[in-house]
């Protein structure tokens, strides 16, 4: 089971990403160790080429990684982004695209995380990030 509720996630997308919220991102499923998350299409997402900004894909990348990490310690907000790496595989059709995070390693001070991006059933980006865990008296 999750240690936080789809509610506080989404209050926290409010607070304290607003870039995030603004997208119209919205987490889909969380449970202990994995999250799916939606970034809704939109037109301004696009790049020259018809296809959706790498930057885009990114963010939903790096909210999806958040996800799985509170999803195991709770609503820790200075977990922070020290590692990220994408892989761009194929131009995501113009739809919501998905992202599905799992966890890979959880560690007292970091998480691996990956997550894969889908556009309908094609898998268009795999990225792959860690993030740091504050020790407890910084929470």
């Amino acid at each position: 089971m999750s240690k936080v509720s789809a509610v506080e996630f989404t209050d926290i997308i409010q607070a304290e990403l607003p870039m995030a919220a603004e997208s119209g991102i919205y987490l889909q499923t969380m449970e202990y160790g994995t999250a799916d998350i939606i970034l809704p299409y939109n037109d301004n997402s696009l790049r020259p080429g018809g296809t959706i900004a790498g930057p885009q894909m990114m963010m939903l990348a790096d909210v999806c990684m958040y996800a799985v990490v509170l999803s195991m310690i709770g609503e820790v907000k200075l977990a922070v982004t020290t590692n990220f790496n994408i892989n761009f595989l194929r131009k995501p059709r113009a739809c919501d695209l998905i992202a599905r995070g799992k966890i890979i390693k959880l560690g007292k001070r970091l998480a691996i995380i990956e997550v894969s991006i889908y556009s309908d059933e094609d898998i268009v980006a795999h990225a792959t990030g860690t993030y740091s865990i504050p020790p407890i008296e910084q929470t």
